[in-house]
């Protein structure tokens, strides 16, 4: 099987591909804090399979583009992304498949331009209505915890700390994921310390 690598333009954002096989096109959406090489293995087995796989770098990943301004990043964004990729690559439709992050694109994707993606699977994360609140008014946080989504809100805090040795913060962020780190509460892998010493 031969993969490709190619960047395309795609809503004011230069993006970053891999594609494998031919066929009826299925668009796989990474999750965080992954690329498009989370995919590879679904690449492999989807172009065995008969279908063209594409699996990008999300916006902010990877080798795509990651703006500066904050209001860049909205699910409107990221799903224009997908539309635009299809644009891109002159293919009508696709299956668009969502892993974490992705499948919340994946859900606004078949929901927002089901003319464009004709089924949709979502892997960990359920669809879910805009409710009421700001999800971030809502996440899980005590005294000395919080949901690991809060300590990347303001702007700068995290990078400041995950950049002092990024090598390391990224080995550290992979092993406490995978299946090989122990780990007494498996719900304590999305609660970080509120002050900080992630990396």
């Amino acid at each position: 099987m031969t993969m490709s690598h190619r960047f395309i333009e795609t809503n004011g954002i230069r993006m970053h591909l891999a594609e494998a096989g031919s066929g009826p096109t299925v668009l796989l959406c990474h999750g965080f804090p992954e690329c498009w090489y989370s995919w590879r293995h679904q690449l492999e087995a989807l172009a065995a399979a008969g279908y063209r796989a594409i699996a990008s770098d999300m916006r902010g990943y990877g080798q795509t583009d990651k703006p500066d301004a904050i209001d860049r990043y909205t699910l409107l964004h990221l799903t224009g992304d997908m539309v635009g990729l299809l644009d891109a690559i002159d293919t009508d439709q696709a299956v668009v498949v969502g892993h974490d992050l992705g499948a919340l694109v994946a859900w606004r994707c078949a929901l927002f331009r089901p003319d464009r993606f004709r089924a949709v699977v979502g892997l960990s994360v359920p669809f879910q209505v805009r409710g009421p609140n700001r999800p971030s008014t809502v996440m899980p946080r005590t005294e000395k915890q919080r949901f690991y989504q809060l300590y990347f809100q303001t702007p700068g805090v995290a990078e400041a700390e995950l950049e002092k040795d990024v090598h390391n913060a990224i080995k550290t962020t992979l092993f406490a994921l995978s299946g090989d780190a122990p780990i007494e509460d498996p719900a304590s892998l999305a609660m970080l310390p509120s002050e900080g010493g992630v990396a």
